[in-house]
């Protein structure tokens, strides 16, 4: 795809995924735009935009073959194969995270846990045994990690980057709001439910429900 794909487009092709295996689900073979639209609330027009961005898959007035756009969305977001990830910090914002995943995250696996605290090195982690920090560059050379996951306190989210980033990994994920500093080819994303919460929290006053 020689255009560049906006960002938001991006972020949407996992609802537009979601759905989709909903309808699968359902035994329904074709979907309409205005039908999508429904589900997620939006446009048509919209949704039709933003599919246009890899393709075209569906006939005007006939809409689109779930199974067949279903299996083109996981080929374009790389779904189609298992993405080996490791996590930095096995406290209990890590562990949680990891019991998470083993419930509902597909195609993505967890091969790895590291820490630096010694009292927590050598425990399970589920059926992963927590490794030292200094042994993360040989275990991701030996284990192919793609996607690193960082649970650590903010003051130690640099140092942890920095690591990764010297391993070869490209993709990081972390849960502390803090800014980090990498590689322009290096994606990094924040998570943090206590700021979505916290936007929660102001519509909630401007209503004036609090």
């Amino acid at each position: 795809m020689s255009q560049q794909i906006p960002e938001v487009v991006i972020f949407r092709l996992p609802t537009y995924l979601y759905i989709l295996n909903l309808l699968d689900e359902e035994n329904v073979e074709i979907v309409s735009s205005q039908e999508l639209g429904a589900r997620l609330q939006m446009t048509p027009a919209q949704i039709r935009k933003d599919l246009s961005y890899f393709g075209k898959f569906g006939k005007q007035g006939k809409g689109y073959n779930v199974k067949l756009l279903l299996s083109e969305l996981r080929r374009i977001m790389g779904l189609e194969r298992e993405w080996n990830m490791v996590l930095i910090g096995t406290g209990r914002l890590g562990k949680a995270i990891l019991d998470y995943s083993r419930m509902t995250l597909k195609g993505f696996k967890y091969v790895a846990a590291f820490d630096i605290d010694p009292a927590l090195v050598g425990e399970m982690a589920g059926d992963i045994a927590i490794q030292h920090i200094s042994e993360l560059p040989q275990t991701i050379k030996t284990k192919s990690i793609d996607i690193g996951v960082l649970a650590v306190p903010p003051s130690q989210v640099q140092q942890a980057v920095n690591q990764l980033v010297d391993c070869g990994v490209k993709a990081i994920l972390n849960y502390a709001p803090v800014a980090t500093q990498a590689p322009k080819d290096v994606r990094i994303r924040k998570v943090d439910p206590g700021l979505v919460l916290q936007t929660m929290a102001y519509h909630l006053q401007s209503l004036g429900t609090a």
